[in-house]
């Protein structure tokens, strides 16, 4: 049977009712790898207190005022995902400001993190057994930090609780819009063995994955448990040649779009043959690195005869050779080694307590491919009127010009690659006891936790050197074949840099019944916690050597000591009120007080009523409030006048912008306001809703001084904003008198702005006996965002819900207004078998902060596609496994089964043509995944 008609008689059995593969809010009872449990299993679980993320006190109703979802191991299993990146950010609240792993060209490449209500990954608390992880050692945008998913074991986890709600006032900062919490096995008994293997229909992408868990001792018999974990994961790179148009192109002019395809007269970028033109030297000498202007008339010649993989192309400027680099050098999906081990040895300590010393060693590495450099470049120093000498020091012609005076030059280094490599290792260790002393729980925990990243960029042209090789002849542009290894390496020198976060805590929390009440005892929970959290980033360009790489360093530590109370009050036993508080001291900004209050009512035994009310923070990051700076870039549109008056030439296309910003020490934390309200209802056992409604708004937002102003007044010739500064390009070789745009702005952090997001969670969740040994778990999840606005200091309102905005903190991502997931999984026997579609909306080709219009124009100005629209995406997976005996099982999967392509996406920068964040599966295609699984 072919491939599509394989998937479609196979996904013809599974679209029957409603469900979502990850993260829902179970019934009461936890269910097992075939979705439902015997009555008695369900019953002793009702009856056995368990804490839940979001509430310090052990509890029998899992049901709480803040809305939960519970991903479980076998929910896991089921959903064919490999790595918790995959699992969590398949979560339909996270949205604008996730990251995926797909982004190789982002700052905190190689990493992925994931952002609740679409607040960006520094509002999202990632937590491991309920305590603080250390962050990626890369700030998101030089930025925002966050705990990255790829260094996290899978393999170990026992299930992913995801609090949807505001939890300052249990966990302190950084969860504004909600907690991510990874709770590993407490114990482990066995072994079990699995291996998969995978490939994608299109090629490419081929993954081997094997993993080892193992165990032993009895607890409650022998006084002890100690097991172990070890994964390791080959992910193969997808090359843009792998692809079909438009993913391995930039020339969208087949299509009606523009052609910025390398080698084109006028565009800064060169092709390998290069490109020259007379030129007029600038004032500050004949030839080499000074400014030069095209002689009057002159046109653009290629420099040598174009060769394979080019295109002759001639235009009004020039002629000179095409060339497809995203189809030669770039790739769409990195390659990736993952490799990781975890190990717990828990002890009884007397009959009540248990004493446990756990540790963990991860590296995710990652290595991205890019083109070769070009000898144009905006930032640090322009280069982009870099002036071939007519004569070499001694006096004798220059080999590489063709013309008897100064030329311009655009050229690309083709004996140099470009790309990264990211060796990212974390290594954990937590030692702690907990039990029960008198009527008092208690639970106390040492942690360390440190993470360091090795980073290796290649094909920065270092400045100096191309100076010296563009005056003196010594780089041949004629024939590049003779160019030595040792000339090519110190032309484009390996930067290194070895950056590192810390974190090392103590935390002692103690709960207990305090008197009854008409619905049950007054429960109190207190603890206290220190931790010492310290981040190295240096940079990667010191000095400013490298061209086309700007600065990004942060240097920063504090000390964190806080304090919390919880009160759970059964006031009926209809009728519960939970009320928490913490407050905290930093080292570095003061002090801080967060509340909540929370309800639940039930007023008949099927419905729940829930709410809450939050304050909350996050505190600075030591690259906004530290010894810091950094340099990001962002597509960017200059205004309709200024084009106009530049004829709407080259110069004038859009192009990347580097926005600078320079740490603040007086910047204080983002601090918000949120609330929810919601029904759980359970008309029967076998099916279960949630509907949650929140609202978060959250003022003295940080982020830069406001750019658009600093360009306002530069475009009309005012002074700039304090503390802020503009570095204009070389002038439009057509227009040289005309003001050159900008190629770098200059702002420091401030807490300036204000947002508010509103939306919807809803939740369904059913299981179903069919007769003859046949069950169905059914489960959808969506969430819906009404709003997502960004009220400025001059009182400007963006509305980003729909868009690609806020364009520079999503990454040009944006924030769909839906994501939803729908999930069958049927257990017949030996087999169980499982669908999921995944659902993300159609968002606008638009950002409210990146100027007026359609971001993506044709050369005449207009939106394109016509639309300025991106479609909406919907895959489907498929997996299954059969136990061929009790130890035997084999596993497959047919992801994105319908072999759907990623919508076009034209303005999103972190993509080729599409959208890696949403749509990542549809650029990989078809993808098959087959293993076996051994267990004793």
């Amino acid at each position: 049977m072919k491939p599509n008609k394989l998937a479609l008689a196979l996904a013809g059995l599974l679209l029957t009712p409603v469900a979502a593969a990850v993260a829902q809010t179970p019934p009461p009872a936890s269910p097992d790898t075939t979705g439902q449990q015997p009555p008695d299993q369900e019953q002793a679980q009702q009856l056995q207190a368990v804490t839940v993320t979001g509430s310090a006190l052990p509890r029998v109703d899992v049901e709480t005022p803040s809305p939960v979802t519970v991903i479980t191991a076998a929910q896991i299993e089921r959903s064919g995902l490999k790595t918790v990146n995959d699992v969590v950010r398949a979560i339909s609240a996270d949205n604008s400001g996730s990251i995926p792993t797909a982004f190789t060209a982002g700052f905190a490449a190689g990493s992925a993190g994931v952002a609740l209500r679409g607040l960006t990954v520094n509002s999202t608390l990632v937590l491991i057994d309920g305590r603080r992880s250390a962050n990626y050692p890369l700030a998101d945008d030089g930025q925002r930090t966050f705990v990255d998913l790829n260094t996290i074991p899978v393999n170990a986890i026992e299930r992913i609780d995801v609090l949807k709600d505001g939890a300052s006032s249990l966990y302190g900062a950084d969860a504004i819009a909600g907690v991510v919490n990874i709770i590993l096995k407490h114990d482990y008994h066995g072994l079990q063995a699995t291996a998969d293997i995978g490939t994608s229909q299109r090629g490419g992408g081929t993954t081997r994955r094997a993993t080892l868990l193992f165990g032993g001792g009895d607890l409650a018999k022998d006084g002890w448990n100690a097991y172990g974990s070890i994964e390791a994961q080959d992910d193969n790179r997808i090359w843009a040649h792998d692809r079909g148009y438009p993913y391995n192109s930039t020339d969208l002019s087949r299509i009606g779009g523009s052609n910025t395809t390398n080698g084109q007269p006028g565009f800064n970028a060169g092709s390998i043959y290069g490109m020259v033109r007379p030129a007029v030297p600038g004032p500050n000498g004949p030839g080499g690195m000074q400014t030069g202007t095209a002689v009057d008339g002159s046109l653009w010649q290629p420099l040598r005869a174009c060769g394979p993989e080019t295109t002759p192309v001639t235009n009004d400027l020039g002629s000179g050779c095409e060339q497809n680099f995203t189809n030669q050098y770039i790739d769409l999906q990195p390659k990736e080694k993952r490799l990781g081990a975890y190990g717990r040895l828990t002890v009884k300590v007397g009959d009540t307590s248990e004493a446990y010393v756990s540790a963990s060693v991860y590296s995710n590495k990652t290595e991205v491919a890019g083109g070769p450099p070009q000898i144009r470049s905006g930032t640090p120093v322009n280069t982009r009127s870099i002036v071939l000498p007519a004569t070499l020091p001694d006096g004798s012609d220059n080999p590489n010009n063709p013309f008897a005076q100064p030329a311009l030059i655009t050229y690309a280094f083709g004996g140099i690659r470009g790309g990264a490599k990211q060796d990212n290792n974390n290594t954990r260790l937590v030692g702690g006891i907990h039990g029960t002393m008198g009527e008092w729980n208690y639970d106390s925990a040492l942690v360390f936790n440190h993470n360091e990243l090795t980073v290796d960029n290649y094909g920065f042209l270092n400045y100096n050197k191309l100076v010296q090789v563009v005056n003196d002849g010594s780089y041949n542009f004629i024939d590049p074949s003779q160019n030595s290894p040792q000339l090519l390496a110190e032309l484009a020198p390996v930067l290194h840099k070895k950056s590192t976060t810390d974190l090392q805590s103590i935390d002692f929390h103690v709960s207990r019944a305090l008197m009854d009440l008409p619905g049950g005892s007054l429960g109190f929970a207190t603890g206290v916690d220190v931790r010492h959290e310290e981040q190295k980033d240096p940079d990667l360009n010191p000095g400013l050597q490298a061209q086309g790489l700007g600065v990004a360093h942060t240097f920063g530590k504090r000390t964190v000591s806080g304090a919390y109370v919880e009160l759970d009050a059964p006031f009926l036993e209809s009728l519960e009120v939970d009320a928490s508080g913490r407050f905290d001291h930093y080292s570095d900004f003061g002090n801080n007080f967060s509340p909540k209050i929370g309800f639940k009512w039930k007023p008949v035994e099927s419905l729940a009523v829930r709410g809450t009310w939050s304050k909350g923070f996050r505190a600075p990051s030591f690259a906004e409030n530290g010894s810091s700076e950094s340099e990001g870039f962002a597509t960017y549109t200059v205004p309709d006048d200024y084009a106009a008056a530049h004829g709407n030439n080259a110069y004038v296309r859009p192009y990347g912008l580097a926005y600078d910003t320079i740490g603040n020490p007086d910047i204080k934390p983002e601090r918000s306001k949120s609330w929810t309200f919601g029904l759980v209802y359970q008309p029967i056992d076998q099916l279960s809703a949630s509907l949650d409604y929140y609202d978060i708004k959250k003022t003295g937002v940080i982020g830069q001084q406001d750019t658009q102003a600093v360009l306002d007044a530069y475009f009309a010739g005012q002074p700039l904003p304090a503390n802020s500064a503009v570095i204009p390009d070389v002038p439009d070789p057509q227009n040289p008198t005309l003001l050159p745009k900008p190629v770098v702005v200059m702002a420091p952090y401030v807490n300036q702005n204000s947002l508010e997001t509103k939306g919807i969670d809803f939740d369904l969740i059913g299981n179903f006996d069919l007769g003859d040994s046949a069950k169905l778990r059914s489960e959808f999840n969506a969430t819906r965002i009404f709003e997502w606005n960004l009220t400025l200091q001059d009182g400007t309102e963006q509305r980003f819900v729909g868009t690609h905005g806020p364009y520079a903190l999503s990454s040009g991502a944006g924030t769909p207004r839906d994501r939803a997931s729908w999930s069958n999984s049927f257990n017949f026997g030996k087999a169980t078998v499982t669908g999921t579609f995944y659902y993300t909306s159609a968002i606008s080709m638009t950002a409210p902060d990146n100027g007026e219009g359609c971001i993506s124009v044709d050369d005449n100005g207009d939106p394109f596609p016509p639309s300025c629209h991106v479609a909406s995406f919907t895959t489907f997976d498929l997996t299954g496994s059969y136990d061929f005996t009790d130890h035997f099982a084999l596993t497959a999967s047919i992801l994105n089964a319908f072999n759907r392509d990623a919508p076009f996406d034209p303005s999103n920068y972190a993509g080729n043509n599409y959208n890696p964040t949403w749509a990542q599966t549809g650029m990989v295609g078809r993808f098959y995944t087959l293993g076996l699984k051994y267990t004793m």
